[in-house]
C-alpha cells in the first residue's frame, strides 16, 4: 500500500510547468519587472557618468587657466578664463549675450526642423521605391558632398540677405544625415516583417507609420543627432549672410576685431549648446526606444 500526500496532484506527462505559466522565478531571485532591462539607468550610476564626463573639461580649463597664469602663452593669443568670463558678463549686462544665444537657437531649431522633416520624407521614398532611388539617390550624393560656404553666394542671389537665406542653408545642413540614415535603414527593413503587416492589412503610408519606421527607430535618431550637430555647424556659415546677431556673429566680428575674448566665448557658448540640444534627442531617443522597442 502506498501513501500519498494531501492535496498532492499527479503530474502529467507532457504538460507545461505551472511555474512558467504562472511567472514565477528561481528561489533566490527578485523577479524583474516588464521592461525594467531598458530603463534608463538612474541614481550613482548617472552621476557617476557625469563625473566621469566633467573630467577633460576640467583638465582643459585647469591647463588653461595654468598656461596664462604662468605667462607660457601671451595673453592677445589665449586670454585667460577670467577675461572670457568678463567678456561674457560684459555682453549679458549690455542685454546682448541673452539676445545672440536665442536668435541662434531659434535659427537652428527652425531649420533644423525643416530639414529633418524633408529628410524623413526623401528618405523614405528613396529608400522604399528603387524607382526613386534610381533617380534621385545619386544626385543627393553629389550635393552631399559640398561645402556649407558654396550655398552662401547661391541663396544670397536666389533667396536675398534675410533670415529665410539663413534657415534655408542650416535646413541643407540638417536635410542630409537625415536623409542618408533613413534612406539605408530603410533599404534593410526584414522583409518578413514587411509581409507581416501586409498581412495584416497594411500598405502605403500606414505600412511605413506602424512597420518600417519603427523598425529603424534607432537609425533615424541617429541621423536626428548628426543632422542637430550639423545644423549648428552650418550655423556660424548661416550668419555670415549679413547678420547683425547670433553667435556666428559674435564669432566672425570678434575675430575682425582681435577681440581674443569673445570668439574664445562664442566658441564655448556653442558647444555649450550643441551638447544640450544633444541631451534633449538623447531623452527623446531613449523614451521613443521604449516605446517602440
Amino acid at each position: 500500500m502506498t501513501a500519498t500526500r494531501t492535496g498532492a496532484t499527479p503530474e502529467v506527462k507532457g504538460a507545461p510547468d505551472s511555474r512558467v505559466e504562472t511567472g514565477a522565478t528561481a528561489p533566490g531571485t527578485n523577479p524583474a519587472p516588464r521592461g525594467s532591462a531598458r530603463r534608463p539607468a538612474t541614481g550613482p550610476g548617472r552621476w557617476r557618468r557625469v563625473a566621469v564626463g566633467a573630467i577633460l573639461p576640467l583638465l582643459v580649463l585647469a591647463a588653461w587657466t595654468w598656461v596664462t597664469e604662468t605667462g607660457r602663452v601671451p595673453a592677445y593669443r589665449l586670454p585667460s578664463p577670467e577675461s572670457v568670463w568678463s567678456a561674457a558678463v560684459d555682453l549679458a549686462q549690455r542685454g546682448l549675450l541673452g539676445q545672440y544665444v536665442a536668435i541662434s537657437t531659434q535659427r537652428v531649431l527652425i531649420g533644423f526642423a525643416i530639414g529633418a522633416v524633408i529628410g524623413l520624407l526623401l528618405g523614405a521614398v528613396v529608400g522604399l521605391s528603387h524607382w526613386a532611388r534610381g533617380l534621385l539617390a545619386p544626385s543627393f550624393d553629389g550635393l552631399r558632398a559640398v561645402p556649407s560656404l558654396a550655398w552662401v553666394p547661391l541663396l544670397v542671389l536666389w533667396v536675398g540677405i534675410n533670415e529665410d537665406s539663413k534657415i534655408i542653408l542650416i535646413a541643407i545642413g540638417a536635410f542630409f544625415p537625415v536623409y542618408t540614415t533613413v534612406a539605408g535603414a530603410l533599404r534593410h527593413v526584414d522583409p518578413h516583417l514587411v509581409e507581416a503587416g501586409r498581412a495584416y492589412g497594411l500598405s502605403g503610408p500606414r505600412l511605413l507609420a506602424q512597420v518600417q519606421l519603427p523598425a529603424v527607430v534607432p537609425s533615424v535618431l541617429a541621423g536626428l543627432r548628426l543632422a542637430l550637430a550639423q545644423s549648428w555647424l552650418f550655423l556660424v556659415a548661416a550668419e555670415l549672410l549679413n547678420s547683425s546677431m547670433g553667435l556666428g556673429f559674435l564669432l566672425v566680428d570678434s575675430g575682425q576685431n582681435g577681440r581674443v575674448d569673445r570668439m574664445i566665448l562664442s566658441i564655448v557658448l556653442l558647444a555649450l549648446l550643441g551638447g544640450l540640444t544633444n541631451a534633449l534627442v538623447g531623452l527623446a531617443e531613449k523614451y521613443l526606444l521604449r516605446t517602440w522597442s
